[in-house]
């Protein structure tokens, strides 16, 4: 069927075929690279859970000090998170974020030259700084390209490649550590992150080339399908450039999500930087079969993220999905800690754990464009804010599980405070948000 027939008033059920093929057709066009960047922004962030026990070694590190190194990559990280995505608006998604993955690509591979405690924390706080925008960028870049009622599977998409990073680079990091360690007279550590620096410079080439700002730039669109697809966007958020930053500050429910978005990555940030360590600690000592056991819980969180999504799409509900995954998170952390010292039992709770925080953030990520609709400017700055907000759990986390399995000599105690920190996230999803925040989706189709 012809859009232009469409255009001529076709029914419901014709506009809403060819509304859903239109977005498959975007979706297979814009996705791929979109994934396969994430994938390496994501590995980039868990590369230094497995690089942790060679690197501790080389450098004389505590877990403290390793905690305290995790975690500056998130100081830097949030210090430019507002500037980048502001400057993201201004001179179009296309050329920032090709910037962002080339210059962390470049710092990464720079972590090859490292040989002292301090170096490690400048750059770390480097890495991150340079990676600043890059997620809250393509999910504010995701919102001029698709319909409020296809965000759902469309998030996830975005983070099934994140939940990929843990699939894919666990194994390839333990192959590397064992395997490479030594070659050309380099670390395996020193491999791990040369590998993952490099591509990420070809990615935003292909970035800058591939990628277009806006729907009428797109000539792989016809002007119908322009004309059908900028409509169903503007019918719920009309991206209007005179809102700003401080108008989306003031939304009623909007402070609240960035809580609960560091509540969040907390948790997150618990299971990325420290799974190894725990499955380490029950008894594995191989490093390949750590990094094949630690992604498990990455593939039971793929799994969940992709029934959710499509779940969340259906029925149009949001908050309540977000609140039941974080639930779910918290009863893994707890079950972690008990069974600490076992690992089949350990595994079966970072299952848990995985199917319901990995699950949980592009679940989440569906309920800042509910506020920040047609908020323009304040619309990238927006979800830029409450991303920051969120990985200040970046930095409390890793440092306070470092900290107490210093103190204490294991992380147990660590997974119990995490767990209840969850719960705490769960509570406000269920009765801290506003009105707007509690109404469903509903895929209205004229």
């Amino acid at each position: 069927m012809s859009l232009n027939v469409l255009e001529a008033g076709a029914s419901p059920a014709v506009v809403h075929t060819a509304e859903k093929a239109l977005v498959s057709k975007v979706a297979w066009r814009l996705m791929p690279l979109i994934m396969v960047c994430y994938l390496f922004a994501f590995f980039d962030r868990i590369n230094i859970s497995f690089a942790k026990f060679q690197l501790q070694a080389d450098l004389s590190l505590s877990d403290t000090a390793y905690g305290l190194g995790a975690g500056l990559f998130v100081v830097g990280y949030v210090l430019f998170e507002v500037p980048s995505n502001m400057m993201l608006y201004k001179v179009g998604a296309r050329r920032w974020i090709a910037r962002i993955m080339m210059s962390w690509g470049a710092a990464t591979a720079a972590m090859v030259f490292v040989n002292s405690e301090w170096q490690f924390y400048a750059l770390r706080f480097v890495i991150g700084a340079m990676e600043a925008g890059f997620a809250p960028g393509v999910l504010y870049y995701l919102t001029l390209w698709f319909p409020q009622h296809y965000r759902g599977r469309i998030t996830s998409m975005l983070f099934l490649a994140s939940a990929f990073a843990g699939l894919v680079g666990a194994p390839f990091s333990g192959l590397v550590l064992e395997h490479l360690d030594g070659v050309l007279q380099m670390r395996g550590w020193h491999w791990l992150f040369l590998l993952g620096g490099l591509p990420c410079i070809g990615l935003g080439l292909l970035v800058l080339t591939l990628l277009k700002d806006r729907i009428d730039d797109a000539h792989w669109l016809t002007p119908a399908e322009k004309r059908l697809l900028s409509s169903r966007i503007a019918q719920h958020e009309p991206h209007q450039s005179g809102s700003s930053l401080l108008t989306a500050l003031r939304i009623p429910g909007f402070l609240m999500l960035g809580v609960i978005y560091f509540l969040i990555q907390v948790a997150s940030y618990g299971l990325n930087f420290w799974a190894p360590q725990l499955i380490r600690s029950a008894g594995t000592q191989s490093p390949v079969m750590i990094g094949l056991l630690t992604a498990i819980p990455y593939i039971c969180g793929a799994i969940s993220m992709v029934v959710v999504g499509r779940l969340s799409d259906v029925s149009g509900e949001r908050r309540k999905f977000v609140c039941g995954l974080v639930a779910l998170g918290a009863v893994g952390f707890f079950c972690a800690g008990i069974f600490a010292d076992h690992t089949l039992f350990l595994i079966v709770a970072l299952s848990l754990l995985g199917a319901g925080i990995i699950a949980s953030i592009p679940a989440f990520w569906t309920l800042p464009p509910k506020l920040l609709a047609g908020a323009g400017a304040g619309a990238a700055g927006g979800i830029a804010v409450i991303n920051t907000l969120g990985q200040f759990g970046g930095i409390v986390s890793p440092v306070m599980v470092g900290r107490i399995k210093d103190l204490t000599g294991s992380t147990t105690p660590a997974l119990y405070v995490i767990g209840v920190t969850s719960l705490i996230a769960a509570a406000l999803l269920l009765w801290g948000l506003p009105h707007k925040l509690r109404t469903l989706d509903k895929h209205q189709v004229e």
